[in-house]
């Protein structure tokens, strides 16, 4: 298992690297400054955080604008460049809703910016008694010295392995100026505003001997409307060595200990022949304008929620990789599967008021991590396109497949003329019986 690494570009044109990681429910993991993410993963200590949490989550994570293999020589690095970043990662990765993990409090900064998206938001020692200014100046004068500052901080009781390896990691990623600009955009945030807007279910995780912090971060998790505290053992400042404890609690606060939701890991892809569903919200644009964006994006959460369940009810697992829009993709490893799980879904998407196209077909495909591709999947995504809102089109090769299925009939809808297809396809719209 190992990270896939990707770049995007920000609203202002800065690149950013970002890497996907693992399988399940996507997490967007927004990291501290101090480590790009070819330090994070060299150190064994942090290799093994992100591989439990990738064990079980499809983890996104990124290098912020300045450190590591993005734009290094950046003038901006204000709270609202850096939400701008972390927008057009999750946006780069295909992710419509998700879990998302401050590393630090600054890190809450992009979760302002991706509110509507956020399902369940991890703060890990949310705390602003630190003095900004005294250590972004601390930072440009001895750089070195701050630095075995910090990792004594982080890791009080060593070993010293890890506090060598962490500071010449720091070194590599980010350099003193850019590490002091960090510091001193956070010195002009309001936290205290900020704190009450993040109205997702939120987890605050500290350090249970890290007293220094301890009153601030029940300050915090009071001023969080729908804020819950867990205190976990240790007195190291970050989540790890000794990861075991946050990961257990932020796979509990995804719901990923649940024997259900947990099985609903997309870990056995089908390759070879495999029948693939694509489905989206009819006419989301209208249905945003009319609803409001906060009611559409409530609702729609809800709605990509009960599809899952039923896709995988069905026999199917969604992909969890990049499907762009308010859509789904889904694999199973027979056509009336796929057939099943597109009626069930269509009776949910008209019970929500959010009417879906629905299109289906079957070939070989292709998996590559998380994701599955290949021309079928292409012809899929197209056969979609052509469905009306509330109605199920399938290729020939599905109708074949299913039509000695008992319960589903098939209205022959001509042959059509496929964006990026080279030849017209048959369409069957499926009619229960």
């Amino acid at each position: 298992m190992e990270p896939q690494y990707s770049f995007c570009t920000s609203a202002d044109g800065t690149r950013i690297a970002y890497a996907v990681y693992g399988s399940g429910p996507p997490l967007l993991y927004f990291p501290g400054p101090q480590l790009g993410m070819d330090a994070r993963f060299s150190l064994p200590e942090a290799r093994a955080y992100f591989d439990a949490l990738a064990a079980r989550a499809l983890l996104v994570t990124f290098d912020r604008r300045g450190t590591g293999a993005s734009t290094r020589d950046v003038d901006d690095r204000s709270t609202d460049a850096e939400a701008c970043d972390v927008e057009a990662v999750a946006d780069a990765a295909g992710l419509r809703s998700f879990a998302l993990f401050a590393e630090t409090m600054y890190e809450a900064i992009g979760a302002v910016r991706l509110r509507q998206r956020i399902d369940r938001l991890v703060l890990w020692c949310p705390s602003a008694i630190m003095e900004f200014h005294e250590a972004a100046r601390t930072y440009r004068e001895n750089w070195s010295y701050a630095r075995r500052v910090l990792v004594g901080i982080f890791f009080p009781d060593g070993p010293v392995t890890l506090q060598r390896a962490y500071s010449q990691a720091m070194k590599d990623s980010v350099s003193a100026e850019t590490a002091a600009m960090f510091m001193e955009a956070q010195a002009g945030v309001d936290w205290d505003a900020l704190w009450p807007t993040l109205t997702a279910p939120a987890l605050v995780l500290g350090r249970e001997y890290v007293t220094a912090l301890k009153q601030d971060i029940l300050r915090v998790t009071g001023l969080l409307p729908n804020g819950q505290l867990r205190f976990l053992s240790g007195r190291i400042f970050g989540p790890y060595p000794g990861h075991e404890p946050v990961v257990d609690a932020v796979f509990e606060f995804m719901g990923l200990n649940d024997p259900a939701v947990a099985s609903a890991k997309p870990t056995s892809l089908p390759p070879g022949m495999t029948a693939i569903l694509f489905l989206d919200i009819a006419g989301s644009t209208e249905l945003t304008t009319r609803l409001g964006d906060d009611a559409y994006r409530e609702r729609e959460r809800a709605l990509d929620t009960e599809l899952r369940k039923a896709i995988r009810d069905a026999g199917g697992a969604p992909v969890e990789g990049k499907v762009l829009g308010d859509g789904i993709m889904a694999v199973f490893t027979a056509a009336r599967q796929a057939i099943d799980a597109a009626l069930a879904c269509r009776e949910l998407g008209d019970a929500a008021g959010l009417p879906l196209h629905l299109g289906i077909h079957a070939g070989d495909v292709v998996r590559e991590g998380n994701n599955v591709h290949g021309g079928a999947v292409q012809v899929a995504s197209r056969v979609q396109g052509a469905a009306a809102p509330g109605e199920i089109l399938v290729s020939q090769t599905v109708r074949d497949l299913a039509r000695t299925s008992a319960g589903v009939a098939f209205e022959d809808r001509g042959e059509h003329a496929l964006k990026g297809i080279d030849e017209p396809q048959r369409l069957f719209a499926v009619r229960d019986e």
